[in-house]
C-alpha cells in the first residue's frame, strides 16, 4: 500500500519512521493487551469490580497524562540536542527531568493518600462500588513515583532514537503482569486470590519492575547519567517551559474526560459499563498512532535541532499519512469484528449490543484519530504544545461536554451519542491540527 501512496524519497522516510515507531508501536500494544487482559479478568468477577477499576483508572489516567507531558519536553529538548550533536547537555536535561518527575510523582501519591474517597465520590460513583475503588486506586495510586519515572525512563531512551529496549522491558514486565493478575486476583491451589486487590498489585509490581528496567538500559546508553551527582537546574525553566502547555493540555483532557465519565456515569451503570469495554477494544486501535507520535516527535525534534525544518516537515507528513492507513484498516477490522468481542466479557445482551455499536462508530474515526495523535506528537517535536493545548480544551470542554448533554440527556441517543461525540472532536481536532503542524513548521 504504501508504495502506490509515496514517491521514493518519501519511502526512504517511510522506512525510517517505521524503524523508530515499530517498537514504540509493539510496546504500547503490549501495554494495552495487558489493560484488556486486566478488564477481561476483572469481569470476570462482575460489572461493578469493571466499573470500580474503570472509575479509578479515569482518575489514574490524569496522574499518567502529566507523567506522558514531561516526557514531552523531554523528548523534545533531548532530540535536539542530539541533532545538534550536544550529549552532555542531553545527560543533564535527562538528569534533570528525572527530578522533577520523581517530585511529581510523590506529589500524586500523597493526593491519592490524603484524596482516594472524595475523588472517587465526586465521580458520582455508586456506593456498593466505592469501597472496591478506594481499595485500587490506593494500592495503584499511592506509589505513583514508579509510574512517574517509569515513564520519563521511556520517553529518555526513545528520544535518544532508541526504541527497542523500551519494547523489550514492556515485553517482559507485561507478561510478568498478566502472570501476576491471574495468581493474585483469583488465587493459586488452595488460596483465593485477593480479587480487585489482586489486579492493582500486580499493576504496582510491574510497574517497579518496569521503571527499575529501563533506568539500567539508560545506563548503557549514550546519554547515561547518575541521580547522585547533584541536579542541572538550569534545565529546569526550559522543560517547563515545553512540558508545561503539555501538562495543561493532558490536566485539562483527562479532567475532561473524568467529567464526561461522570455524565456517562449517571446514564446509567450498564451504559458506562458497556463504554469501558467498548473503550478498552477500541484503544488498539490507537497504538499505530501513538508510535507514530512519538516517532514524529523524535525525528521533527531532531531536524529542527540540525537546521533542517524542511526535511522536519516532510517527516510529520509521511508519519502522518503512514498512521492513517494503518489505523484505517483496523477500523475496517473494528466494523467487521465488532458482534465478536462483546462476549468476552459478559453476557447482558444489551451492554454486547451497545459495546458493537460503539465500535462501529468509532470505526469511521480512525483516520482523524491518527492524525490528531501524530500531528501532536510533531508539533510538541517542534516544541509547540500550545496548539495540541488549545484543541484539547475546545475538545473536550466544549465539543464533548456540550455533545454528551445534548445527545445524551436532550436526544436520549445511549451509548451512540457518546461515540459520535467522540468521532466529531477528533475530525474538528485533526483539521485544526494539521494547519497548526503546516504554518508552524514551514515558518
Amino acid at each position: 500500500m504504501l508504495n502506490n501512496v509515496l514517491n521514493p524519497n518519501e519511502k526512504k522516510k517511510a522506512k525510517v519512521v517505521l524503524r523508530l515507531a515499530v517498537p514504540t508501536v509493539i510496546e504500547n500494544l503490549l501495554i494495552t493487551i495487558v489493560g484488556f487482559v486486566d478488564t477481561l479478568f476483572v469481569s470476570k468477577i462482575g460489572l461493578h469490580e469493571v466499573s470500580a477499576v474503570g472509575i479509578t483508572n479515569a482518575i489514574i489516567a490524569i496522574y499518567i497524562a502529566v507523567f506522558l507531558a514531561m516526557g514531552i519536553g523531554t523528548s523534545s529538548l533531548i532530540a535536539r540536542s542530539i541533532g545538534a550533536g550536544e550529549f552532555d547537555k542531553a545527560k543533564k536535561i535527562a538528569r534533570q527531568s528525572t527530578v522533577i518527575s520523581g517530585t511529581i510523582g510523590l506529589i500524586f501519591g500523597m493526593i491519592t493518600l490524603c484524596l482516594a474517597e472524595p475523588l472517587l465520590r465526586n465521580m458520582g460513583i455508586e456506593d456498593d462500588v466505592l469501597a472496591m475503588g478506594m481499595v485500587y486506586f490506593e494500592i495503584v495510586g499511592i506509589p505513583a513515583i514508579f509510574t512517574a519515572l517509569m515513564t520519563n525512563f521511556g520517553s529518555i531512551l526513545r528520544s535518544a532514537g532508541d526504541s527497542k529496549n523500551p519494547m523489550k522491558v514492556s515485553i517482559w514486565i507485561n507478561l510478568i503482569h498478566i502472570v501476576l493478575d491471574y495468581i493474585l486476583i483469583f488465587g493459586f491451589g488452595s488460596w483465593s486470590g485477593w480479587g480487585i486487590a489482586g489486579a492493582a498489585w500486580a499493576t504496582t509490581i510491574a510497574r517497579l519492575i518496569g521503571m527499575t528496567a529501563l533506568y539500567f538500559y539508560i545506563q548503557r546508553s549514550a546519554i547515561s547519567f547518575s541521580l547522585l551527582k547533584g541536579t542541572s537546574k538550569e534545565y529546569t525553566i526550559p522543560l517547563l517551559a515545553i512540558s508545561g502547555p503539555a501538562v495543561i493540555e493532558r490536566f485539562i483532557m483527562r479532567l475532561g474526560q473524568l467529567f464526561y465519565a461522570g455524565l456517562i456515569v449517571r446514564i446509567g451503570t450498564d451504559v458506562y459499563s458497556a463504554f469501558l469495554l467498548a473503550g478498552n477494544i477500541s484503544y488498539f486501535s490507537y497504538m499505530p498512532g501513538y508510535g507514530m507520535g512519538v516517532a514524529a516527535a523524535t525525528l521533527v525534534g531532531t531536524y529542527i535541532g540540525a537546521k533542517r525544518r524542511n526535511d522536519a516537515y516532510h517527516y510529520g507528513i509521511v508519519t502522518m499519512w503512514i498512521a492513517v492507513m494503518l489505523m484505517s484498516f483496523v477500523g475496517v477490522l473494528y466494523f467487521t469484528f465488532s458482534t465478536v468481542v462483546g462476549p468476552w466479557f459478559t453476557d447482558n445482551q444489551d451492554v454486547i449490543e451497545m459495546v458493537t455499536l460503539g465500535l462501529r462508530i468509532d470505526a469511521f474515526a480512525q483516520p482523524f484519530i491518527a492524525m490528531s495523535l501524530v500531528l501532536t506528537g510533531a508539533l510538541q517535536g517542534a516544541g509547540d504544545t500550545k496548539g495540541p493545548m488549545y484543541s484539547t480544551i475546545f475538545g473536550i470542554w466544549v465539543i464533548r461536554v456540550v455533545g454528551i448533554y445534548i445527545l445524551c440527556f436532550y436526544f436520549t441517543l445511549g451509548i451512540a451519542g457518546v461515540w459520535l461525540v467522540n468521532a466529531i472532536d477528533y475530525i474538528l481536532r485533526s483539521i485544526f491540527l494539521f494547519k497548526r503542524f503546516k504554518n508552524h513548521i514551514t515558518i
